[in-house]
């Protein structure tokens, strides 16, 4: 009983302090474009108004910005949901010399940072008059080495029999892996897509760096322009980041379910 009392006061005093720089934040995006004058949260909750989200919104021009993360998001993850189904069934499934080395170069790519690859991916997006334009956003990330090794784990844990009685049913292996293994691999494809979507919405890199054109610009080059060289307006910024959070908070809340489920389930099976 002691041990149970001392754990769950320890998980809410981790609650607490997770949540207390989200709380400034909320109550702080809830005071007039300006100064802050006060940072007594009481003061400031007396204080709240909704013109900082009406001018972050104008401002930040939040409408082009949600288009474009909203269609680079969904984009990505398409692709990376398709190249991941397909690349871990042929490392879980398919026997070929090879596939154990080929296995640890994916795995090997999980350490190498994206901004280490920039500028090759620069010189090649600008070879193919691919820079400034919504193909720069996509095509970098278009595959990854965590989504193929997800889908490769939780392949693993399916038992083969169900594909060896759609063979016996006289399927090929595309339909084995369409109408067999994907449907039972919703927890892993939701997790897939959880990660890559809120990455993506997240990503503040690929536009700043293969971007300029003020139509391309995301959510985060968004929130980034209310960042000032010398002064910030803190309750505008704070209602700018509300904003641009708000979708893929909704989208985890949403999904949640299946992302525990998906990674429970994804094993460490070789």
């Amino acid at each position: 009983m002691l041990y149970k009392l001392g754990a769950l006061t320890l998980l809410i005093l981790g609650a607490m302090l997770v949540l207390l720089p989200l709380g400034v934040v909320w109550v702080t995006s809830f005071q007039p474009p300006g100064p802050l004058l006060s940072f007594n949260l009481e003061v400031l909750w007396q204080q709240r108004s909704l013109a900082s989200y009406r001018q972050a919104w104008v401002q930040g021009d939040f409408w082009l910005a949600f288009a474009n993360s909203t269609g680079v998001a969904i984009a990505v993850t398409a692709l990376q949901i398709l190249t991941s189904a397909l690349a871990g069934y042929a490392l879980a499934r398919l026997q070929f010399r090879g596939r154990q080395p080929l296995l640890l170069l994916i795995l090997a790519t999980l350490v190498i940072p994206f901004q280490i690859l920039v500028v090759p991916i620069f010189l090649v997006l600008k070879w193919g008059h691919l820079i400034n334009t919504y193909g720069a956003l996509i095509l970098p990330t278009a595959a990854n080495g965590f989504g193929i090794f997800l889908m490769r784990q939780f392949f693993l844990t399916l038992p083969p029999e169900l594909e060896e009685a759609a063979v016996l049913d006289g399927a090929n292996r595309w339909q084995v892996l369409w109408r067999v293994l994907l449907p039972l691999s919703r927890p892993a494809l939701v997790t897939l897509f959880l990660f890559t979507f809120i990455g993506e919405w997240n990503d503040l890199f690929k536009p700043l760096v293969f971007t300029t054109r003020p139509e391309l610009k995301t959510v985060q080059l968004s929130l980034a322009s209310f960042q000032e060289q010398f002064t910030n307006d803190w309750p505008l910024m704070m209602a700018a980041a509300v904003i641009s959070s708000v979708p893929v908070l909704i989208l985890f809340l949403v999904g949640q379910r299946h992302l525990i489920r998906g990674i429970a389930t994804t094993g460490l099976k070789n």
